[in-house]
């Protein structure tokens, strides 16, 4: 396994890419991606923030101590912690800006969440903004590069809400797509936090498709 490519580290915080294929948590065979960046940075522990599905890959930020990781766990349940995603979807939103709110559920054995149309146990309001970037022609198919900046942090959010209007990103056989792909068109492109240390603004952004 190549080294994870590291952007930014001080004590509190580092900043990586994460490969398409990792989980963005530990696991019981100690090869995520939370594990590996703690081998090779030295430490006993690195501390999850938020996460990334397996099939996708981007800007990962996780905490080097339980103090950071209680600061920038309360900013991103405060809103304060800005992510920033780049997906390719088939079709094309009716409007060139625009906000997905749904109900969600997941289904814990499927690991799949349905969008619904009432308030029970286990639903959660998921809520996103989008913006078109390009729109273009393959074949007889339209395929939609959009930006998308989330609200909350649902499971698969991105992916369910754009199935959902009938937009499934590109290889997630999962949520609709007919070229089910191990890589999904999907890619966490910015991130903007405070620094636990000084509460200075730092910004984040790699190319989409990195």
């Amino acid at each position: 396994m190549e080294e994870i490519k590291i952007l930014y580290k001080d004590e509190d915080v580092v900043v990586c890419i994460k490969p398409v294929g990792l989980s963005s948590e530990s696991t019981d065979n100690k090869d995520g991606l939370c594990d590996l960046l703690a081998l090779q940075l030295g430490k006993k522990e690195v501390y999850t923030l938020h996460r990334l599905d397996v099939g996708v890959g981007g800007l990962m930020a996780y905490a080097l101590n339980k103090k950071s990781a209680a600061i920038l766990s309360k900013d991103i349940a405060e809103g304060d912690f800005h992510k920033y995603y780049t997906a390719d979807v088939y079709g094309c939103p009716q409007e060139n800006e625009g906000v997905f709110e749904d109900l969600l559920f997941k289904d814990s054995k499927k690991n799949k969440s349905f969008v619904v149309n009432k308030e029970r146990k286990g639903v959660k309001k998921a809520k996103l903004a989008y913006k078109v970037i390009e729109s273009r022609k393959d074949g007889d198919k339209q395929i939609t590069t959009v930006e998308v900046y989330l609200y909350t942090g649902r499971s698969h959010q991105i992916r369910v809400q754009f199935s959902h209007r009938g937009m499934p990103l590109l290889g997630d056989g999962k949520y609709g797509a007919k070229d089910n792909q191990k890589q999904i068109s999907l890619c966490c492109t910015r991130l903007v936090f405070n620094r636990p240390s000084d509460n200075e603004r730092l910004t984040f952004e790699i190319p989409y498709g990195i």
